[in-house]
């Protein structure tokens, strides 16, 4: 399970260097936002010359817009790649760019980055789109210039809309979009509890100080390891739906959800 997620910009190699060494379960590198105009090639070439092996943590590269002057490029020159593990695709906001995508980068993982109201409002079809997509982001940044919403309850609608869509279309729950103040470490677990309670499972950070707080918020208490536990022990010995002393009821759901605190807790206990 990932849950921590680290971008670092594609036309600065020694700073993707240090990212590969900072914690993060995966990092993204960014040939998109994080990086000028004038360096763009620069980017796309250091960071194929980085994935022609296999680094020691997975890294994803957010490509540049498909309809840019840059998109096709960055595809053909990671396609294929032995260190790539999956492309994040900004801006997208029909399902035939997924399927496009696809059929040039030979079954590579693709995560569609929704960033517009058209976006959000095709997320069930974009996430159906294709089985190399394996997960959908929001880009809340964008969304909230397109929106024009300031405050963050403007944004539960289309957080909520991309976790339903997500797990209609049977991918993993979606990470929450970065958090942009990076002092402000109590901000961040605050929002990281929001989103957790909306269904979204991990986040992408955008420096490494935000990590140890990102995994504290998505990793169970004890209070809920200890509750999960209960519940597959009560599973076990009595099949079907049952209800627990303490009146919680056990059904099939209930132990789904069970099983995944207990392989967050395993997680927490490998480190």
């Amino acid at each position: 399970m990932i849950l921590t997620w680290l971008y670092a910009p594609g036309d600065r190699p020694e700073v993707v260097a240090k990212a590969l060494d900072r914690g993060a379960d995966a990092v993204i590198v960014d040939l998109e936002d994080a990086v000028p105009v004038s360096r763009k090639e620069y980017a796309r070439a250091a960071t194929a010359e980085l994935l022609a092996e296999r680094p020691p943590v997975p890294v994803h590269v957010r490509v540049n817009a498909l309809d840019s002057p840059w998109g096709g490029a960055d595809l053909t020159a990671l396609a294929g790649l032995r260190g790539l593990a999956g492309l994040r695709l900004p801006k997208i906001s029909a399902p035939e760019q997924i399927a496009a995508v696809a059929d040039r980068t030979g079954g590579v993982g693709l995560h569609a980055l929704l960033e517009s109201a058209l976006g959000v409002e095709r997320a069930y079809e974009i996430a159906r789109a294709h089985p190399a997509l394996r997960g959908l982001s929001l880009g809340e940044a964008d969304l909230r210039a397109d929106l024009g919403v300031s405050a963050e309850a403007g944004l539960d609608w289309p957080r909520s809309r991309i976790v339903v869509a997500a797990r209609a279309a049977g991918l993993a729950p979606p990470a929450q979009s970065v958090f942009p103040d990076i002092r402000d470490l109590e901000a961040l677990a605050v929002s990281c509890a929001r989103g957790r309670s909306l269904g979204f499972l991990g986040r992408a950070a955008i420096h490494p100080r935000q990590l140890p707080v990102i995994e504290r918020a998505y990793l169970p208490a004890p209070e809920e390891v200890t509750a999960a536990e209960e519940v597959l022990t009560a599973a076990r010995a009595t099949p079907g739906a049952l209800a627990l002393p303490d009146g919680r009821f056990v059904d099939p759901a209930v132990v789904a959800a069970a099983h995944r605190t207990l392989a967050l807790a395993a997680r927490m206990a490998a480190r």
